[in-house]
């Protein structure tokens, strides 16, 4: 593969810029640290001390989930395929309601720390520590993605430090989130998410001023195919279609938000069940806007670039690098704005890893060390903190593990799809089928996580099928892998339910037949 050109390097103001946003990151840690007496229980270290209000925390949700994978992966998406991924608005529409009036009141009215604790509540212990291992093994992996190919990405168009880049995002975010806690990850997260608007607007406002107006990038936009929003095609191997963004989509939004111990751990740190629901909704919005600044940067990239493709033309190595280039290509004039935009991008790897760690965090103390070691609520926050530098290293270091994947969006969606799909299932069958119960505690497990291995042993043959063929059941849409792992685990849960529990009714009345 060709090595990208590097269009432009960086000036002191860009490297002032980037360094300014980590350390005013480390700052907000420190100041959460000390302030409000202090992190004196695990409970103030994991869950802010359940006194988060509504703002603050929508805000986190949103720059938790709004990685550098979308400041430079979504844009790229764009400009290759279209802007068909607006239609990604109606997926998280679905997730946020879903999500609010399901999973919400049921995690919110129980209390947990960690949302595996519902697992053991509704099956058991076994079944608990299945999707904790789950959870701990795609976390280490995303973050891993998230920290790495940023980064690389940046540093082939850019020349900026590849490592020097890894290694000061992922130490700065350990450090505030070892000293602060959920609080200092929330209030960071603010901060971060302002900067990845700003890092937008930049590059959009000045694309528009370079091109000739917001009118004229859309009429481009338009005559080269790329408002193709409308594809009805219900084929399931089709990768990007209304059914499959809107439907597949909602389903691995589900999956973190839903489920997954990192979105659920910010809106059940709430005050209120009130401010906890409002939080969602207010997320919402935060989504659209970072979405459509995402997709409307892929429309400005296609506009600027659609004579003098820089991929097919060599500038580049990769498809991750279109924005970086087109940043340094219109903004090298400007010192400081290219670090901004650098900064945006780190920003969503720092929002994405801090709530990475501290959720780690908090299902390793409620899972796997509060359940088995008797120990004070001050011992457990040491614990929680010496497992936040732990996880910052082990993420750390799992960042070279990515460059074995493919496509960065791609990459980071079949993993929530992968793992996130099963997981929702099993969540799901444990809320609306009161019949999967643990009548025989050791039939009820195995059939359990036979269920859910079945799931996910079914998404992971899909999904590394389809890196190796093109026809067939292997080409099925990455956005499918969620539901499918969710439909197979709830159906096998099902099925396996009804049989043990008839099976159970059958051994029961034939005894009472003969010995009673």
């Amino acid at each position: 593969m060709a090595a990208a050109h590097i269009v432009g390097t960086f000036a002191v103001w860009d490297y002032v810029v980037f360094a300014l946003m980590l350390l005013v990151s480390a700052a907000v840690g420190v100041y959460c640290a000390m302030s409000g007496g202090g992190q004196q229980s695990s409970q103030d270290f994991l869950m802010g001390g359940r006194k988060m209000t509504a703002v603050p925390v929508a805000l986190s949700l949103t720059a938790t989930f709004m990685s550098a994978i979308t400041v430079l992966a979504t844009p790229s998406e764009v400009y290759q395929y279209g802007a068909m991924f607006i239609l990604f608005t109606l997926s998280y529409s679905l997730m946020v309601f879903v999500t609010s009036e399901v999973f919400l009141p049921i995690f919110y009215r129980l209390g947990v720390t960690s949302t595996y604790e519902y697992l053991e509540m509704r099956f058991s212990r076994a079944v608990r520590l299945c999707g904790t291992v789950l959870f701990i093994f795609q976390t280490v992996l995303y973050t891993g993605i998230v920290i790495y190919v940023p980064a690389l990405a940046l540093k082939q168009v850019t020349g900026f430090d590849l490592w020097g880049a890894v290694m000061s995002t992922g130490i700065v975010c350990t450090f505030y989130c070892s000293l602060g806690g959920l609080k200092a990850v929330v209030w960071t997260d603010v901060f971060q998410l302002a900067t990845m608007m700003a890092g937008f607007l930049v590059v959009i406002i000045r694309a528009v001023l370079l091109h000739g107006g917001f009118s004229v990038i859309i009429d481009d936009s338009q005559k080269g195919g790329r408002l193709n929003l409308w594809d009805f095609d219900p084929n399931p191997f089709k990768r990007h279609t209304f059914w499959t963004i809107t439907f597949g989509g909602a389903f691995v939004w589900i999956g973190i938000y839903g489920v997954s111990q990192a979105q659920v751990q910010r809106y059940v740190s709430c005050k209120s069940l009130n401010h906890a629901r409002t939080s969602l909704y207010l997320n919402l919005v935060g989504l659209w806007a970072i979405l459509l600044c995402a997709v409307f940067s892929g429309l400005c990239l296609y506009a600027i670039y659609q004579d003098c493709d820089p991929w097919t033309a060599g500038l580049i190595s990769a498809p991750d690098q279109l924005m970086p280039y087109l940043v340094m290509d219109i903004l090298r004039d400007y010192p400081g704005l290219p670090g901004l935009f650098v900064a945006a991008a780190f920003s969503g790897t720092l929002s994405t890893v801090s709530s990475s760690i501290n959720a780690l965090a908090a299902v390793t103390v409620e899972d796997l060390v509060k359940p088995y070691i008797s120990m004070s609520d001050r011992k457990l926050s040491w614990i929680s903190k010496g497992l936040s530098l732990f996880y910052g290293a082990v993420c750390i270091g799992m960042a070279a593990i990515a460059s074995l994947l493919g496509g960065l969006l791609e990459a980071a969606l079949s993993i929530f799809g992968i793992i996130g799909g099963p997981l929702v299932g099993l969540f799901s069958l444990g809320i609306f089928c009161p019949f999967a119960n643990s009548t025989v505690s050791t039939v009820q497990f195995l059939h359990k996580k036979t269920g859910k291995m079945i799931g996910t042993d079914f998404v992971f043959w899909c999904s590394f099928g389809s890196a190796q063929l093109v026809d067939g059941w292997y080409s099925l849409s990455y956005l499918y892998f969620s539901p499918a792992g969710a439909i197979t685990v709830f159906a096998v849960g099902v099925i396996m339910s009804l049989l043990t529990g008839l099976a159970f009714l059958l051994t029961s009345k034939l005894y009472f037949l003969f010995f009673s």
